[in-house]
């Protein structure tokens, strides 16, 4: 990861690149998986490679900050994981980038619950625009499949509000850690639940593996766990200590583009009402993620 310039922008234009194509991989592994059996095998895939990427950034890491790098781990990514592999079993992938990207949003709402951030006017607006273009985007779900069941698409929510405090966290309580140990610490946290879940969901059945349906979805897990997951994560945490929480964030709401972009390709269809929403959103993110003018 050294080799990649100290540039937020750079950093900001590759997470969305390697994040919005996350979705149509989660779609794709969803074919021969559980949402259990995937977020489990993300997780134990994305940690074999960090181990071997980097098991010597350890060194040196204080039982107060393994307290931080259990917490991260889960909000982070053991939650959202699980959070998105449900959802998208009835949710489209670019419907599921585009609600994401309501992160920036929340944490503009987490800063000012928690953490004392003064809001200015227009990050309201944009926070009630954020809102009501989901509720559009909801909406127009409807108009295309009628029994779309609201609780995933709160899932999503979910795991974006997850993604909010994580970045708080990330930012105030493991400033003194390297991006790629807050990234193993983080996986290997989470590690032991994730065996776990594997263990009671079937995945071992003696019939699993002569499926060639599994065999393409552990290929398209591989993938996802590789780059959009292990490389990615230490890619974010860098991003994290160089940028502030809000302009960290909003990676969310430029990956929706690419999630389109693979989305369309794969036959998905998203009505004109949807598309407006999906505007809507982006500019309420763009008001509350703006930065302060100076005087």
């Amino acid at each position: 990861m050294q080799l990649i310039p100290q540039n937020k922008w750079l950093y900001l234009f590759l997470l969305s690149i390697i994040w919005g194509s996350s979705y149509i991989l989660i779609k794709r592994g969803l074919v021969g998986l559980t949402p259990i059996q995937l977020g489990s095998v993300r997780i134990i895939f994305s940690t074999f490679f960090l181990v071997i990427m980097g098991y010597k950034s350890l060194k040196g890491i204080t039982k107060n900050e393994w307290k931080w790098l259990a917490i991260t781990g889960f909000l982070g990514t053991f939650f959202p994981s699980f959070f998105f592999a449900f959802a998208q079993q009835h949710i489209n992938s670019s419907v599921a980038a585009i609600m994401n990207s309501l992160t920036p949003i929340f944490t503009v709402l987490v800063g000012i619950g928690f953490f004392a951030t003064k809001m200015l006017a227009r990050q309201y607006i944009g926070v009630l625009l954020g809102f009501i273009g989901s509720v559009g985007l909801i909406w127009g779900g409807t108009q295309i499949n009628a029994n779309q069941p609201l609780g995933y698409v709160l899932l999503i929510m979910c795991a974006s509000m997850c993604y909010a405090v994580n970045i708080y966290f990330l930012k105030h309580k493991l400033a003194n850690v390297s991006p790629m140990a807050m990234t193993l610490g983080n996986f290997i946290a989470i590690l032991p639940p994730a065996i776990v879940l594997l263990l009671f969901s079937d995945f071992f059945s003696t019939t699993k593996f002569q499926n060639e349906e599994v065999l393409t979805s552990l290929s398209f897990i591989a993938l996802l766990a590789f780059f959009g997951t292990a490389i990615a994560k230490v890619m974010f945490n860098r991003f994290v200590k160089m940028a502030s929480a809000v302009f960290a964030s909003s990676v969310t709401y430029t990956l929706p583009i690419v999630a389109l972009f693979w989305g369309t390709l794969d036959g998905e269809y998203i009505n004109t009402f949807q598309l407006l929403a999906t505007a809507v959103i982006l500019i309420g993110v763009s008001l509350a993620n703006r930065p302060k003018k100076p005087r």
